[in-house]
């Protein structure tokens, strides 16, 4: 993103929208600090941000790397060109009751890292994805971050992700139910040093009277869990019944 400085009052009226503060007024006119924008895009979007000049634009190197990096993770709105995948995660992370990948008997783990509201580097998302890789995960090949490593089975990402920072990253993968606890066991391990936060998701399918099969073993394993679900009314069924 990138702010002309010709059309600019210095009205101020787009610094607070910046979730980073990447943007400040210096003599009287705004800019964007490349180094801390995420290219989330808020700033652009006229509908949010009214700038009076129309001052505020997309640069077209955004979508070249590893500028682009940064945008196709940050912005929900960008379609990532390697996947054909919009958003940060796969469908899977909000709706398996449609798409039915996750099967029963296993769980699906989504770990949304910098979210909520604080934005993360690869080198943090490495760090998790080393750990994983220590006791065997193999990544969801369609996620977007799958793409970006240097080798999956270390977990390792190339040199051009680690030099980026975003708004957030999904890991995901699926795992059997047996292997639940030791994973999140590393998960909660591997938190203590890591600098951003995480938000944690599980995926699995219901039993047929409604109720989670692995609740009794979370809250077990000390994991207190909001059940969250996008309601479908009955219009979707899996792709692939068991």
């Amino acid at each position: 993103m990138i702010i002309n400085a010709e059309k600019c009052v210095g009205c101020g009226i787009c610094i607070p929208y910046c979730p980073v503060g990447a943007i400040k007024l210096n003599n009287k006119k705004a800019h964007i600090e490349l180094e801390e924008c995420l290219e989330c895009g808020t700033c652009g979007r006229d509908y949010i941000v009214k700038c009076p000049q129309n001052a505020i634009k997309e640069s077209a190197d955004v979508y070249e790397r590893p500028r682009s990096i940064r945008k196709y993770f940050s912005d929900p709105m960008a379609y990532h060109v390697e996947t054909k995948v919009p958003g940060r995660g796969t469908e899977e992370v909000k709706t398996n009751d449609v798409t039915g990948r996750v099967k029963k008997g296993e769980v699906g783990i989504g770990i949304e890292v910098g979210r909520p509201c604080l934005g993360t580097s690869y080198v943090e998302v490495e760090k998790i994805t080393k750990a994983l890789a220590g006791i065997g995960i193999t990544y969801e090949e369609d996620n977007p971050i799958t793409h970006l490593m240097e080798d999956p089975e270390k977990g390792t990402f190339i040199e051009e992700a680690k030099k980026s920072r975003v708004v957030s990253a999904i890991i995901e993968f699926t795992i059997p139910v047996s292997k639940m606890a030791k994973t999140l066991e590393v998960i909660k391990e591997v938190s203590k040093s890591i600098d951003t936060v995480f938000s944690l998701d599980l995926i699995s399918r219901l039993e047929s009277d409604g109720t989670i099969p692995v609740e009794r073993e979370l809250t077990k394993l000390g994991f207190e869990f909001r059940p969250n679900a996008k309601l479908n009314l009955g219009l979707g069924r899996p792709l692939k019944e068991e």
